[in-house]
């Protein structure tokens, strides 16, 4: 069985370039990221390391130079080693940015063509093959044996079978066999299909879950706690001497 590419006209290029100049990238926002300043900045103002920075400090007051600058010099290179670590997160996670827009394979004018993941819009038809990664949430509207690992999304390590939409079925979250629609970020493990883009950017299941997760807010742990009571009763002690 093959699919019908040729009865697929998909949007014309000026359609995809002014849906695009409406509706913006198919892309996730990303927080800004940190300058050499803030990383050092934030790890500087760790407790733990104001406490020893505080302790070699006195060290020196007290005359014990050869303790104080020890002390001292461990701090700065453990310090510097967190700073590395930050950096290396940081373009790690830029990296993982660059993986999470794929390249996509649309048909525009009745021609298929390769086109960055960003530029994706809605009502594009995609053509879904093995090993793609799908670049947004689409309803599928032909296909054979296919195949989705949607593990991103739901967990779960086992491929599911999708179906052809039925023109009536409602958008539903994925998870489980038989769904007529494919989700942003998910990999075709098997089979071929296209599709008509429904959803992009933060608007899809991956960028609801990007919202949620942007609406967490980073709790300071236990150790940071503790450290920084002692830090204010340090301060306590030295304004009554």
């Amino acid at each position: 069985m093959n699919l019908s590419y040729h009865k697929q006209i998909g949007l014309t290029h000026i359609q995809a370039k002014e849906k695009l100049r409406k509706e913006g990238f198919n892309s996730l926002p990303s927080s800004k990221s940190k300058n050499f300043l803030s990383i050092a900045y934030g790890v500087i103002i760790e407790p733990k390391f104001m406490l020893l920075v505080a302790c070699g400090t006195l060290y020196l007051f007290l005359d014990n130079k050869h303790e104080g600058l020890m002390l001292l010099g461990f701090v700065f290179v453990i310090m510097g080693i967190e700073f590395f670590q930050e950096k290396k997160t940081e373009k790690a996670l830029d990296a993982l940015k660059e993986m999470a827009s794929p390249r996509a394979l649309v048909i525009r004018d009745r021609v298929e063509i390769r086109v960055a993941g960003f530029e994706v819009v809605t009502d594009d038809i995609i053509v879904l093959q093995e090993g793609d990664r799908v670049p947004a949430d689409a309803s599928v509207l032909q296909s054979v044996n296919l195949l989705v690992d949607e593990s991103l999304l739901t967990g779960e390590a086992v491929p599911v079978r999708k179906k052809d939409w039925d023109e009536v079925e409602l958008k539903v979250q994925p998870g489980g066999d038989d769904l007529t629609f494919v989700y942003s970020g998910s990999m075709i493990v098997q089979g071929n299909g296209i599709a008509c883009v429904i959803s992009i950017s933060i608007n899809t299941e991956i960028g609801e879950i990007g919202k949620a997760l942007d609406d967490v807010k980073e709790e300071p742990t236990r150790l940071k706690q503790e450290m920084g009571s002692l830090m204010k009763k340090k301060d306590c002690i030295l304004d009554m001497m």
